[in-house]
């Protein structure tokens, strides 16, 4: 036993971490990086509120990575391991889990996607959620007694609310595409059918992400210093690949025509969104219109200077109601 130790007292089978935590350092700070300028040149094609959440994961993940690369680093080249280093790493690790679940559940609501924010209720659930996933987190790992019990009940209840309104918003975009293709409007079509495709995507991403984390949970009652370092490569490629996967799907871009049209919230009345028509008149003509479907008047903005003391333009749009 004694001859599996280096001179500092730290196991051998470790040796690996620095170097492993480096590349890894290096490949989400990439990531971060290439993320956000990516999300801030093109934020102008669409609400943007769900990419700067996500921005979140890989910052937190990477500030994870450079705190064990420094801890290890510090071990076997300083003979100086850190408490307080050890303690950060532990806590961002918590942090990075639970962001990600969160992250998870507001693109299972819609968020940004089928409404521009979320309802009460959701937000409150969210947060609930939330907080419970991170204080039952912070019981396995340290070791409390039950709380493996506790971790996967909790994965239960959060995989099963994910899924649950991933069917649901599912259901309501095929809806929405039924009623499209039977008025024959595609104004609306490509927009709403992105939208179906991301969730589909993102369904089959989490069937990965659940699979993955009981592979975790059953990797971690291995507690052997061995193969630590082969267990840790296996899990951080796992959870880099899934995050590239989502992040590339929900990704600020050009997306098709009007795929920011949504409510502001999702209301359980109004499941089917009617496809947009618009007519333009003048002030006097809008005056003196009258209807219970048309009655949106909005003013076409100046795009030059000298029509600006001519007359506005209205664009009458059909009512969502």
């Amino acid at each position: 036993m004694e001859a599996s130790r280096s001179i500092n007292g730290v196991d051998e089978s470790y040796r690996p971490l620095p170097a492993l935590y480096l590349t890894f350092l290096s490949i989400w700070s990439l990531s971060a990086c290439s993320w956000t300028v990516n999300t801030f040149r093109n934020r102008h094609f669409q609400t943007s509120s769900l990419q700067w959440t996500l921005a979140s994961v890989p910052l937190i993940k990477a500030l994870q990575l450079t705190l064990s690369f420094l801890f290890w680093y510090s071990c076997f080249h300083h003979h100086i391991c850190s408490l307080w280093m050890s303690f950060g790493v532990y806590v961002t690790g918590v942090l990075f889990q639970t962001a990600s679940f969160v992250s998870f559940l507001l693109i299972s609501h819609g968020y940004c996607i089928t409404c521009e924010r979320l309802s009460l209720t959701e937000r409150r659930t969210t947060a609930s959620l939330g907080c419970v996933f991170y204080l039952t987190l912070v019981g396995y790992r340290a070791s409390v007694p039950y709380f493996t019990v506790l971790l996967i009940l909790n994965y239960v209840i959060s995989f099963y609310v994910i899924f649950h309104h991933i069917s649901q918003n599912l259901s309501v975009l095929r809806e929405q595409l039924t009623f499209i293709e039977d008025e024959n409007v595609q104004a609306m079509h490509d927009a709403v059918y992105s939208k179906y495709i991301m969730f589909k995507k993102f369904q089959g991403a989490m069937q990965i992400v659940a699979m993955a984390e009981t592979v975790q949970i059953y990797m971690n009652m291995d507690n052997s210093t061995q193969n630590y370092w082969l267990r840790l490569l296996v899990r951080e490629w796992a959870q880099f690949c899934i995050f590239l996967y989502i992040g590339w799907t929900f990704r600020s871009q050009d997306l098709a025509p009007r795929f920011s049209v949504m409510p502001t919230l999702k209301l359980k009345e109004n499941s089917i969104i009617p496809p947009i028509y618009s007519v333009e008149m003048d002030t006097k003509t809008f005056e003196e219109f009258r209807s219970h479907e048309w009655n949106i008047g909005v003013p076409t903005p100046c795009s030059n200077e000298k029509h600006k003391d001519k007359e506005s333009v209205l664009v009458i749009i059909q009512h969502p109601r």
